[in-house]
């Protein structure tokens, strides 16, 4: 069988990507590879494998398999990068950037509008002896504010989870490479079939795989991607060791020797298989989900019983103008607040469709009260901070048919 043309395309050249680099027996998808050890004939090759003066070969697991090296290449193409390491979750991705990149005494600066989790490592962090700057990044004048000799990263969500606050990405992207900062964007919700935080001259892009891009709530994964703009050789973080070959795989041999061999956040083989085929329906399922969600965003902010609703394609979203110019289609997620916050969970109990549960970039909808749940460590103090409502209701929107879906929470909200 010979191999498919080679296309511009990410997103055709990841549906026939096991075909063009060999498949075996012809196969549409890579076999699943379990094995953790890998044996050579001759020790001088796995001498040369441990040093890395063999390149794409394998000698232990933890630090990669064929199945989550398949996986990588497909997740470089989607964002046009220059390599990709892949992990066992969103946060292992999230942790070894941090872990493995930063040092007691650096300083980080990052939007105050994050993910929980990611918001807990931060404090984590602090604890470490990394100094940690908390923004409104939606000015890139307000993260200039903050920059200090001992900056030495920037770090913020594309479209912030549950909030919905998109930052200057551009303007970002400008300071940084100025002052020579690493720039790390978390692409999760918008997904590489909207944006690619390259455009933006983002150093990193990381991505929970477990959501939009994976998209079945049956595989946990994370990643991150190198996109080739940072100079990796002016960067004093880098192990003197790995400081060999290619500078522009200096960051990522770093995470992959720190974040996977020492600190273990390994992706498994079969969860990299699923996310490489949840991956092929990518783009059809960002273009209708992002459709059902506006529909939906519409709908809530036209109900009486709603005060008021953050979704980025919302002509009322204070970023409308930059997001639309960035992320086209809009994504999958939005929230909204009740006039009565006391009905927040009476409403989300009367839904039918809805899935109420956490997590995010299902085919299903989901639907969560965020104050009580996954923000509830932070505390109300914090929540006000990051601009958190107490009766925020976070919704993911799925593939159900959008009448449906909307004549249920009109069903739910009518009491």
């Amino acid at each position: 069988m010979s191999a498919p043309p080679d296309t511009p395309d990410p997103i055709t050249r990841l549906l026939h990507a096991d075909r063009r680099f060999g498949a075996e027996q012809g196969g549409v998808h890579m076999a699943v590879n379990p094995s953790v050890q890998y044996g050579y004939e001759r020790v001088e090759d796995l001498i040369g494998v441990f040093q890395g003066r063999l390149k794409n070969r394998f000698n232990y697991a933890r630090q990669g398999t064929p199945t989550t090296a398949a996986l990588e290449s497909k997740i470089t193409a989607l964002e046009e990068g220059v390599g990709t390491v892949s992990f066992a979750t969103g946060m292992a991705a999230v942790s070894a950037v941090f872990l493995t990149l930063l040092r007691a005494g650096d300083h980080l600066v990052a939007s105050r509008h994050l993910f929980g989790n990611t918001h807990s490592v931060l404090g984590t962090l602090q604890g470490l002896g990394v100094e940690v700057s908390l923004v409104d990044a939606a000015s890139a004048d307000a993260v200039a504010a903050v920059l200090r000799p001992g900056t030495r990263m920037v770090f913020v969500e594309t479209i912030a989870n549950p909030g919905t606050q998109v930052p200057d990405l551009p303007g970002i992207g400008r300071l940084c490479a100025e002052r020579g900062l690493v720039y790390v964007v978390d692409n999760t919700i918008s997904s590489p079939a909207l944006f690619r935080p390259r455009t933006v001259g983002a150093s990193l892009s990381l991505n929970s795989l477990t959501k939009t891009i994976a998209g079945h709530g049956n595989a946990l994964g994370g990643a991150v991607t190198d996109t080739g703009l940072f100079d990796w050789q002016a960067y004093p973080n880098i192990f003197e060791g790995y400081r060999q070959g290619d500078a522009k795989q200096w960051g990522l041999t770093q995470l992959r020797k720190k974040g996977l061999r020492d600190l273990g956040g390994t992706l498994s083989s079969d969860h990299a298989h699923r996310i490489a085929v949840g991956a092929e329906t990518l783009a059809l399922r960002v273009a209708q989900t992002s459709a059902t969600a506006l529909a939906l965003a519409r709908f809530l902010e036209s109900h009486a019983a709603v005060a008021r609703v953050y979704y980025p394609m919302l002509e009322s979203h204070p970023q409308h103008a930059m997001a639309r110019a960035l992320f086209g289609a809009g994504a999958w997620l939005l929230s909204f607040e009740l006039r009565d916050p006391a009905a927040c969970i009476p409403v989300i109990d009367r839904l039918q469709i809805p899935v109420k549960a956490t997590g995010m970039g299902d085919t299903r909808t989901l639907i969560i009260p965020v104050a009580p749940t996954i923000f509830w460590e932070a505390g109300p103090e914090k929540r006000a901070e990051m601009g958190i409502a107490e009766g925020l209701i976070r919704v993911s929107v799925g593939l159900e048919r959008e009448s449906e879906l909307i004549a249920d929470f009109a069903a739910a909200l009518d009491g």
